[in-house]
């Protein structure tokens, strides 16, 4: 079965324009106009990646990505936001969204083909399938559950990946650059400053359980994990 791609865009042109360009190298495209059309593509069946612009007719990108974060059944797939914006506060906007990442209008098909191939290759399930406890926190790589005494909590796909890999690196210091390499993969299309919007991310969501001073900003290089003693410090 070839891989779905969900394509959220208004503009009829564009649309044609890449799902021509998406079929053509293999991928099942499905169009939808609005984000309502784009519920009902979703209740079908389950898209691998959506490509979703930012101005729809219904509902802003943003807050439909917000939306799908929060629902069982949508909350892994990856999401590329499109967008005429170019301003970098747009950028982060959409990253903060929930998006994986961001493509700015016009853009050429090759590049928009290389960026989903290579979101698609970095949301592949772990390898290492073994759960990690750490202070009463629970990270199923296999289920991809992050439980907290029992309790499940809500997390992105890119965010589990970027907690996934400090709970197997823990006590290091990695740049921006690592991080990338290391999480979004050597491919990845995306800018050092995404990593921390992700980052801000993952500790909203250690906040409450008062574990989010464990990811440490070390000024002018990047980021430490203070977690687990006994954690993989294989080289990055």
């Amino acid at each position: 079965m070839s891989t779905r791609i969900l394509l959220i865009e208004d503009e009829s042109a564009i649309a044609e324009m890449v799902c021509f360009h998406l079929r053509k190298a293999g991928y099942q495209c499905d169009m939808a106009a609005s984000t309502a059309v784009g519920d009902q593509l979703l209740k079908q069946a389950l898209p691998d990646l959506i490509l979703l612009d930012w101005m729809l007719p219904d509902e802003s990108g943003y807050q439909y990505a917000k939306r799908l974060r929060q629902n069982h059944y949508s909350k892994e797939i990856p999401i590329i936001m499109l967008t005429a914006r170019s301003d970098e506060r747009d950028k982060v906007s959409a990253l903060e969204s929930a998006a994986d990442d961001y493509m700015t209008k016009p853009f050429s098909p090759k590049e928009l083909l290389a960026r989903i191939k290579a979101l698609l290759r970095r949301t592949l399930p772990h390898r290492n399938a073994e759960p990690i406890e750490w202070k009463g926190l629970l990270l199923d790589p296999q289920a991809h559950r992050l439980i907290f005494e029992g309790n499940e909590l809500k997390i992105g796909p890119t965010e589990f990946r970027l907690l996934h890999f400090f709970l197997t690196h823990s006590n290091r210091v990695f740049s921006r650059e690592q991080l990338l390499d290391q999480v979004w993969g050597r491919d990845a299309y995306v800018e050092e400053r995404t990593v921390d919007v992700h980052i801000r991310r993952v500790r909203k969501v250690l906040q409450p359980m008062g574990l989010h001073t464990s990811i440490e900003t070390v000024h002018g290089v990047g980021y430490r994990f203070l977690g687990l003693t006994g954690a993989s410090l294989e080289k990055a």
